[in-house]
């Protein structure tokens, strides 16, 4: 919802891009090495690569706040983020839909992975649209905040309660209904409002809600952390991060190197970012909740916590190094970008 249309244009391509096709690659590639390589049962296996493939955005950009990171490459980095929780969330659906059935049928997963996608779009363009409208006829700041809050869960049921289609599995996806949402409602509602003031109090309502959401997954987090569970499987929690790092670094460079932003090549320290800030968070633990079979979340469920772990503590770290290092340090708070700032430099 705060992110500027002008910005999000300049970035669309590589961040849709890597949101998608970026986390249906590290899904297929992880969650195949897993089950050839590591040798884990094929269902653990997707399903973890699937739900570890999105990345959380929080930590990274309060490391972008201290150095002077392009503007648009912290947009890039946190589009992507917003948007391949939601492909992630689907891909994970699909995934989980075929645990219980004895073989998988390529074209039906594709199919449903496309439902989902789609139908997520059309119901937060048509919510969001619908918020508008509305939006018209309401003044006050209360009316203004409720009205946010009715389009994002709006669009979530609106999207969870439309049926499967025959012979598929998914429904349209609720939180890419969302994204969708938030994105075209911050700019065409949020930034018309006559009033300053209101405006404000709607950023200052969502980001108090995002800062608690995240507590509250961080918190899940550390209470259904088995420390037992996790020190007996640290090697294989070790050989998990490795493929988690090499499923990025194969759906990261490819897709940097052959789009563009701006109109320019993206420079291979721009790539190098975007791998460092590829972090794990709240998401995948939300997700292990998901998985059904007992046995199978408990196994994923060690793999998922020790990763989430591991790339906080070793990626963090290498993050703010290396893009103080690439890009300087901040000595005062970032500004918006002006009109000059065409996209990364030519390579």
């Amino acid at each position: 919802m705060s992110v500027r249309v002008e910005d999000f244009r300049a970035v669309s391509r590589p961040a849709l891009i890597l949101a998608t096709l970026g986390v249906v690659i590290a899904t297929v590639v992880g969650g195949f090495v897993l089950w050839k390589v590591v040798g884990l049962a094929p269902f653990p296996a997707f399903l973890f690569a699937a739900l570890i493939s999105p990345t959380d955005v929080a930590t990274v950009l309060e490391i972008f706040a201290r150095v002077n990171v392009p503007p648009r490459l912290a947009t890039l980095v946190e589009m992507e983020s917003v948007f391949n929780d939601a492909t992630g969330i689907a891909v994970f659906a699909v995934v989980l839909a075929y645990t219980t059935e004895a073989s998988v049928q390529p074209l039906v997963a594709v199919g449903d992975f496309a439902y989902s996608l789609g139908g997520g779009v059309l119901v937060g363009l048509a919510v969001a649209w619908g918020a508008r409208q509305l939006q018209r006829g309401v003044k006050d700041t209360v009316s203004q905040v409720v009205l946010t809050v009715a389009s994002a869960y709006g669009a979530f049921g609106v999207a969870s309660s439309i049926p499967a289609i025959p012979s598929l599995h998914s429904t349209p996806s609720g939180v890419i209904a969302v994204a969708v949402t938030g994105l075209f409602y911050g700019n065409t509602v949020l930034g018309r409002l006559e009033s300053k003031e209101v405006e404000d109090a709607l950023r200052g309502f969502w980001k108090i809600l995002a800062f608690f959401a995240n507590g509250v997954a961080f918190f899940f987090i550390g209470v259904s952390t088995n420390i037992v569970s996790l020190a007996d499987g640290i090697g294989a929690i070790l050989v998990a991060y490795g493929v988690v790092v090499m499923a990025r670094i194969t759906s990261v460079y490819p897709i940097m190197s052959v789009t563009r932003v701006g109109g320019s090549l993206i420079p291979a320290s721009w790539m190098n970012t975007t791998v460092l800030g590829g972090m794990r968070g709240a998401l995948a633990i939300a997700l292990v909740s998901a998985i059904g079979d007992s046995a199978i979340r408990a196994q994923v469920a060690t793999l998922t916590f020790g990763v989430v772990m591991l790339s906080i503590l070793l990626q963090g770290p290498l993050l703010v190094r290396y893009s103080g290092r690439a890009f300087g340090r901040q000595t005062q708070l970032p500004v918006p970008p002006g009109p000059s700032d065409s996209g990364p430099p030519s390579a």
